[in-house]
């Protein structure tokens, strides 16, 4: 039997995917986007600039720029492309996902079997602990997750201003807030508004930071505490939940929702950001991050349907769902029957 030649190329690209990421992510550990964008152009330059023999970078850099990340410029050198602009060494890129998703995160998939089977964590296979853990005791790596999280969800970060709607003098909880980039773009398209940022310690530092450098910290509560235990911030107007659920079984996710819907006044909202798989044959991005967090956590990514019985179940009613971009949509509840 002959193989279709499609069908044949679209299988090789598959099986290939990982040696893609992890070229791309030796371009960002190496600092190469930075590298080209700053004027080393020619492969020799390059070398030299990394102390990587030039017959690899040249192979290196060949591969990489026919998957977008540079160019040829005509003169036997490269230049930078938008993907590898986006992943430079600066604020606002996509190098410290690189980083996560080239490092931690792509050894805990090389256990994607074991923990596909068994029910296990790869990355508790990985790493020796969950995820949680270890970033309480890898300052270096929960820095870096942290931003990584901003990275991928400043689209749609931007966005959630406007699906909220008109904001006048409102108090605005972010619960698990991480690095303070929701609660940063929410405060900032309504100037009258305060924030508060609720978060596990370890998490403060670069939430602070952005928080400082955006709105200042004189319009925010950075409160380090478990969203389990410890009471939540009371009279809210405003309360985010912004890519949290996924990562807690059922019973968690009614425990804090309802611990959410305790707080809420009649005129208050809860807003829940969420990737939402379908069976209908679209939302890749929703079926990738779904089995990331299997791989990852444990956790999973949840269907519109399954959040309205959350929803339901914790003493919230859906009032509508918002698109918004990279397949994450905003469902707005309030306080009552579901």
């Amino acid at each position: 039997m002959t193989a279709d030649p499609q069908a044949l190329r679209a299988a090789i690209e598959l099986v290939t995917g990982a040696w893609r990421s992890q070229a791309v992510h030796v371009a960002a550990r190496l600092r190469l986007p930075d590298l080209v964008a700053a004027g080393h152009h020619d492969t020799a330059r390059l070398a030299a600039a990394t102390g990587v023999d030039e017959d690899v970078v040249h192979r290196l850099l060949r591969l990489l720029a026919l998957l977008g990340v540079f160019e040829a410029d005509g003169d036997g050198g490269w230049r930078i492309t938008p993907v590898g602009e986006l992943l430079r060494d600066r604020p606002g890129s996509m190098r410290d996902t690189c980083l996560l998703y080239g490092e931690e995160f792509y050894r805990a998939w090389g256990h994607a079997e074991e923990s596909l089977t068994s029910g296990t964590p790869g990355f508790d296979l990985a790493h020796g602990e969950p995820l949680l853990a270890y970033l309480a005791g890898h300052e270096e790596t929960a820095g870096r997750f942290q931003r990584a999280i901003g990275d991928a969800g400043n689209a749609v970060f931007e966005a959630v201003p406007a699906a909220l709607g008109p904001s006048g003098r409102q108090r605005v909880v972010d619960v698990g807030g991480g690095n303070g980039r929701l609660l940063a773009a929410v405060l900032a398209a309504a100037p009258d508004a305060r924030g508060v940022l609720v978060d596990l310690p370890h998490t403060l530092p670069p939430a602070r930071d952005h928080l400082a450098a955006t709105v200042g910290l004189d319009r925010v509560e950075l409160l380090g505490q478990d969203m389990f235990d410890a009471p939540l911030p009371a009279e809210g107007d405003v309360y985010l939940l912004s890519r949290v659920l996924g990562r807690w079984d059922d019973e968690h996710c009614v425990r804090l929702l309802g611990r959410v819907r305790d707080e809420l006044k009649p005129e208050a909202r809860l807003f829940v950001l969420d990737r939402m798989p379908t069976d209908d044959g679209t939302g890749m991005l929703a079926a990738l991050w779904d089995l990331h967090l299997l791989v990852v956590e444990g956790g999973r990514e949840r269907s519109l349907d399954d959040y309205r019985a959350l929803l339901r179940r914790s003493g919230l009613a859906l009032e509508r769902v918002v698109e918004l971009p990279l397949e994450t949509k905003g469902l707005v509840a309030a306080a009552g029957a579901g």
